[in-house]
């Protein structure tokens, strides 16, 4: 008796832009192109969607009224949500530097080519993928390092004196344990951006530097001279402490 193959995963898209004739455009593209699409026009629409359905990607406009998609961002990243690909009509560094550095995955500016709309979707697709077996690998495990200590699971992070719990982005969490599998190794920022984003740098491209000292000033006790995660001159960081696995 021949039994049936598992269906297929066919990535679902959000698409979040309060302008009508783009959100509709960027669905129809998605969809002609073997991908499900579900369009919504605010923040609100947005979480309904993300309520009553599994999405891989979301596709979000920055300028929004009500709640904007930096705000949208932020609050999705530190819930963990889905992958999201800013667009953004602005096109100015601060804007794409906040965005990334805020937890979004990739951004976009208006007007774009849907073609390279769909690249960039399917690229985040494949890096997500990527990362996900790296979570993965320490699923399960709680990590000791430097006075705190990381669950994989919860992404709870606590300092071990004082049980004092430190909030984690999903960014956070991404260079966090970049560290953690390659402690006193000195890593580039090339090679954090493209082990957290898995994507490249330009030569102006602070994402990093943000988001390290974002982690810095988390876990150390003087942001300002770190021993934790310290910076090696003309090489990039390093995580300054040994990791152990506690039960």
């Amino acid at each position: 008796m021949a039994f049936m193959s598992e269906q297929l995963h066919i990535p679902h898209v959000l698409v979040v832009d309060d302008h009508r004739e783009i959100r509709d455009a960027v669905t129809r593209y998605l969809e002609k192109n073997g991908l499900r699409a579900t369009p919504a026009k605010n923040a609100t629409e947005m979480d309904e969607q993300l309520r009553n359905g599994r999405f891989d990607v979301i596709v979000l406009d920055v300028m929004m009224p009500g709640e904007d998609g930096l705000s949208v961002a932020r609050r999705l990243s530190a819930a963990s949500g889905p992958p999201i690909l800013m667009l953004s009509a602005l096109g100015e560094d601060t804007d794409r530097i906040i965005g990334l550095e805020i937890g979004a995955d990739d951004y976009l500016v208006k007007p774009f080519n849907p073609r390279e709309l769909l690249a960039r979707v399917k690229a985040i697709l494949r890096r997500h993928e990527r990362l996900e077996p790296l979570a993965g690998e320490l699923g399960g495990r709680k990590l000791s390092f430097a006075g705190w200590v990381l669950d994989t699971d919860t992404r709870k992070l606590v300092r071990e004196a004082d049980e004092h719990e430190v909030s984690l982005t999903s960014a956070d969490f991404k260079l966090l344990i970049a560290f953690l599998e390659r402690p006193r190794f000195v890593l580039s920022r090339e090679q954090l951006l493209d082990i957290t984003s898995g994507r490249s740098a330009d030569v102006f491209d602070r994402t990093i530097d943000n988001q390290v000292s974002r982690l810095r000033r988390k876990i150390e006790d003087d942001p300002a001279n770190p021993k934790i995660i310290t910076t090696v001159r003309a090489g990039g960081y390093s995580l300054a402490a040994d990791v152990r696995e506690v039960s």
